[in-house]
């Protein structure tokens, strides 16, 4: 339709344009005719009678009336022409440059350049990312209340998203490393990015204010606000779950400096900090929630309810955290003997006399680089404190270098190095991801897929780059936001966190269920 009418107007406008010319044309000509005829009856040559000198004479004089009337006409005709099409050109450009509806050359706004494109694909893998993080986040507290039939819908859609958007990771990979190569091409891949983030929040969307009516946070009634009362048990009963963890956790993270090197537990630095900091947060809203639901106030009943949930999840995170990493660096201990073992064989296998051989002194750098590493291994050991991931992360490389470690002992050693590194970079990013941007997150999701692929040696680096990343984010972030032990505290640690906006921290709507025309449904 809109097509149409813009055609329409095109070819109208365009007669009118051809009839203004004709009668300009017109008026010109008219305007020359009348200067012309004087001309031509001047050389026309007519035979005159001879008349009386008195009647040459008057003759005469009546003549020279005559001819300066003739040439009196045209040039008045020839200016009212010349002046109604000056005043038809002024209106005209008066009318375009005063014009508010639009034209033809408003109707096809410029086509964004490549950079444009880029930066916008950037921010909708960033959107959708937070909108899947907070989705799931939400729908933990669904499904523990309703269970996993009735939830079934919203797990569907979260999965339907997850993959589009993890597809969308894949294509911004290839495009960062080049490839597409072509200048077409690789706009299209953006716009695959856009489009695939897009479906994702689409599909979040359409099932937001389901989970909601099946939630009824905001639903009032006598004695209280719908389903309030039952989500709040949920919530409370999480929070005094994971509340008792937390001192728990403290204790295990005093006792890692013991038996390891400090280097072990860096990864978790301050977690335990921070867990209690979105405790105080968590008590904070879930008190006010629970006052709202008494007195019947269902939008802020489930605003706050939403904010301490979120402060509980990530408590969570923190706590599963420092437990992770403390079974990890224990099962990491009991394989390095192992490890040792199984690496001595591999390399025998490249020793002189050996099934594997070289043929040149090509791989005896490598070869002599493995025995340093497991010298060096054996000597920690032995000496003292030290860190078995990173003892294990340095004896598979070492073997890898030299085309082993793909099966065995090693193999087992190398997924648990990057099964921990990748676990650490999305508990990172997740605790801090209203800091954290699109390059960490597309790393992580590159390690995700790599560890995913049965790829260890691959998955381990690309997520170390990711926490990298993300660290780096957290720190420049930092600087609006930190308190004085270089982590946020309060309102603004929620912030930092993404549970609530940055532009306002102590009343913002909370993020929830729901793609980007959803998630920050929950205002007052």
């Amino acid at each position: 339709m809109t097509s149409s009418l813009i055609r329409g107007r095109s070819r109208r406008a365009a007669v009118h344009t051809r009839v203004r010319v004709a009668r300009a044309v017109l008026g010109g000509l008219a305007g020359a005719g009348w200067l012309v005829l004087p001309l031509m009856t001047v050389a026309a040559h007519d035979p005159v009678p001879v008349a009386s000198s008195g009647a040459v004479a008057g003759a005469a004089a009546q003549r020279d009336e005559t001819s300066s009337a003739d040439l009196v006409l045209p040039l008045v005709a020839g200016a009212a022409a010349v002046s109604l099409a000056g005043y038809g050109y002024l209106r005209r450009t008066r009318r375009a440059r005063t014009r508010t509806t639009p034209g033809r050359v408003s109707a096809q706004p410029p086509a964004p350049t490549a950079a444009d494109t880029e930066r916008q694909a950037g921010a909708a893998l960033l959107l959708a990312d937070e909108c899947v993080r907070t989705s799931r986040e939400e729908l933990s507290f669904v499904t523990a209340l309703f269970g996993e039939e009735r939830t079934e819908p919203f797990t569907h859609a979260l999965r339907a998203a997850g993959t589009e958007l993890s597809a969308a990771f894949a294509i911004w990979r290839r495009y960062e490393q080049g490839a597409p190569e072509d200048a077409g091409a690789r706009r299209q891949a953006l716009v695959g990015v856009i489009g695939r983030c897009a479906e994702a929040g689409r599909r979040l969307d359409a099932e937001a204010a389901a989970l909601d009516a099946l939630r009824g946070l905001e639903a009032t009634g006598p004695g209280g606000v719908g389903g309030a009362g039952a989500a709040l048990e949920v919530a409370e009963g999480r929070f005094r779950e994971v509340a008792g963890r937390t001192v728990t956790a403290q204790e295990t993270l005093a006792a890692l400096a013991q038996p390891y090197a400090p280097t072990a537990s860096v990864s978790v630095a301050g977690y335990v900090e921070q867990a209690k900091d979105r405790l105080v947060f968590a008590t904070s809203r879930l008190n006010e929630a629970r006052q709202a639901a008494d007195l019947d106030d269902g939008a802020r009943t489930a605003r706050h309810l939403r904010a301490g949930e979120a402060a509980v999840a990530q408590t969570e995170i923190l706590v599963d955290a420092v437990e992770r990493l403390a079974a990890r660096l224990r099962e990491a201990a009991a394989l390095v003997p192992a490890a040792l073992t199984g690496a001595e064989a591999e390399l025998a296998a490249f020793r002189p006399g050996g099934r594997g051989s070289p043929a040149s002194d090509e791989p005896r750098g490598p070869l002599a680089h493995a025995d340093g590493v497991l010298a060096a291994v054996r000597e920690e050991l032995t000496g003292g404190p030290y860190d078995p991931l990173d003892a294990l992360r340095r004896i598979s490389r070492a073997v890898e270098r030299l085309g082993g470690a793909r099966f065995g002992v090693l193999h087992t050693a190398a997924l648990l190095v990057a099964g921990g590194c990748v676990a650490g970079a999305e508990e990172f990013v997740a605790v801090h991801r209203g800091a954290v941007g699109t390059p960490a997150r597309a790393r992580l999701a590159e390690a995700v897929r790599e560890l995913g692929a049965g790829r260890p040696g691959r998955a381990d680096p690309v997520a170390r780059e990711a926490r990298e990343l993300a660290e780096r984010d957290v720190r420049a972030y930092g600087g609006r936001y930190a308190g004085a032990g270089g982590d946020a505290a309060g309102p603004t640690g929620a912030v930092l966190g993404g549970i609530v906006p940055a532009d306002d921290p102590d009343g913002g709507p909370p993020a929830s269920y729901g793609g980007p025309l959803t998630r920050y449904r929950h205002h007052l």
